[in-house]
């Protein structure tokens, strides 16, 4: 039996399945990782400058300029086969009376664009502008506005509403995401390095469980070790046929 086989049977068997999604999740929509972005007119500034709350202090416009950018880039491209493959994957267990849960690591909004219901934006969103005081949240369009908006309510500026360095997870995300891995049958790991902590120690934390992961990624990451079965390829290339 082929390592698809294998992952469908997975699949088959599972009634409450976790999807944990990263960077190479979107990559194939053309949607640069973060550092892949410094280039062009950003190519000067160090990350630290436009993903710090420090950096934010400092420039709040040219923060603001720089995520207004990638939201927009987000808007002009679309969801690839692997965000529709996953939508139809939730669809079918739905009918079945199973569970499908999204939980990612990425900014962007594809995953609903597809179809899927997020149910953890672990760092946040592109597209969930907050006030930095009152911390009152924005509507989506607010992310591509420019000039830097200020809060309707209290007069303070928005901030991107993406997790920067030094900053905690949101606790609602990070409290769902930790929940439904605690209690899935099936875990698969799409295109994360598994580097990225505390958002890494989630498969860490399904393989203490005994629960099977399925990881969908063109090379070895830091998480393969933990895999029931790899399955070695994109999301785009991988997911169709898994589904």
């Amino acid at each position: 039996m082929s390592a698809i086989d294998d992952a469908a049977r997975l699949v088959s068997d599972a009634s409450r399945t976790v999807v944990f999604t990263g960077a190479g999740m979107s990559a194939e929509s053309g949607i640069p990782t973060f550092r892949d972005a410094l280039t062009g007119m950003w190519a000067e500034h160090d990350p630290m400058t436009l993903a710090s709350p420090e950096g934010w202090r400092s420039d709040r416009d040219l923060v603001w300029s720089w995520y207004a950018d990638r939201a927009r880039q987000v808007r002009l491209v679309e969801p690839n086969d692997g965000h529709l493959a996953l939508a139809r994957l939730a669809v079918a267990a739905r009918i079945d009376g199973r569970a499908v849960s999204v939980v990612t690591q990425n900014v962007d909004d594809l995953h609903e664009r597809a179809g899927s219901a997020v149910a953890s934006h672990l760092h946040g969103s592109l597209f969930a502008p907050r006030c930095e005081s009152c911390r009152r949240p924005e509507h989506a369009d607010v992310a591509v506005a420019d000039p830097r908006p200020a809060c309707p309510l209290c007069g303070a500026s928005m901030r991107p509403g993406v997790v920067w360095f030094g900053e905690l997870l949101p606790r609602d995300d990070w409290s769902e995401a930790s929940r439904l891995v605690e209690e899935c049958d099936l875990l698969i790991v799409v295109g994360t390095s598994g580097v990225v902590q505390p958002a890494a120690s989630l498969p860490e934390r399904a393989r203490s469980n005994g629960t099977p992961i399925i990881e969908v990624n063109p090379e070895p990451s830091a998480l393969t070790p933990l895999a029931t079965v790899h399955l070695e390829g994109t999301a785009a290339e991988v997911l169709p046929r898994l589904v």
